[in-house]
């Protein structure tokens, strides 16, 4: 009975196994989590309304989970020109990059560097609660704090929010940044370390073909 050479089985199965690692990377994906939208924001001066002059620069980013209804929020900045005072997401905008009334108050924070030209922060905010957003944000849409939390979900998705950072010499915001949607990392499809310890195992095979041919 003919039986198929290691050679053929890797003629066969290794276009097949790149076909499919390729068609598995190429392909669309779904998101991890349906409820889950990340935003991120480069901070400048120029994105101020009107433009400010600073060296200042920063770095925010944004996770929604509406399930869980939490924002974990996330800022870097150095280089301002004078000390932080405040610090606001505002929402929602008509037009990209004009001004806005403020949603959620990040700056009145516990550990939010005030007073300071360069920092950092981090926190977990609970989108159920009062506290989490202005109360001019609330009673302008719709009174309640799940009508409030849905439409800063909806500006933000419409690309109609912004951080802003404000300091001593520029109450009105030192440095800014419009708040964009990113796609969150895509994890790697299940298959493909099956695929990987197949195509070392065929490798493996043709190896010891080779040896046993040389003895």
């Amino acid at each position: 009975m003919h039986r198929p050479t290691t050679t053929r089985l890797l003629k066969f199965a290794l276009p097949l196994a790149l076909a499919l690692i390729f068609g598995f990377a190429a392909g669309p994906v779904a998101p991890a989590s349906a409820a889950t939208y990340n935003f991120s924001a480069a901070l400048s001066g120029a994105n101020e309304v009107a433009p400010v002059t600073t060296p200042g620069t920063g770095f925010v980013s944004v996770q929604i989970d509406t399930d869980a209804l939490t924002m974990q929020f996330d800022l870097t900045f150095s280089g301002l020109l004078a000390n932080t005072v405040a610090a606001h997401i505002h929402c929602c905008t008509t037009t990209v990059f004009q001004n806005a009334g403020v949603a959620t108050d990040i700056g009145n924070s516990s550990g939010f560097p005030l007073g300071v030209t360069a920092g950092s922060f981090s926190k977990i905010f609970d989108m159920n609660l009062v506290s989490t957003y202005s109360a001019s944000f609330i009673s302008n849409n719709g009174g309640t704090v799940s009508s409030a939390f849905a439409a800063l979900v909806a500006g933000m998705l419409n690309n109609a929010s912004y951080f802003n950072l404000h300091t001593v010499r520029f109450p009105g915001g030192e440095i800014r940044g419009n708040l964009s949607q990113v796609a969150a990392p895509v994890p790697l499809p299940a298959a493909l370390p099956l695929l990987a310890m197949g195509l070392a195992g065929l490798g493996f095979l043709a190896r010891r073909r080779g040896l046993r041919v040389a003895a």
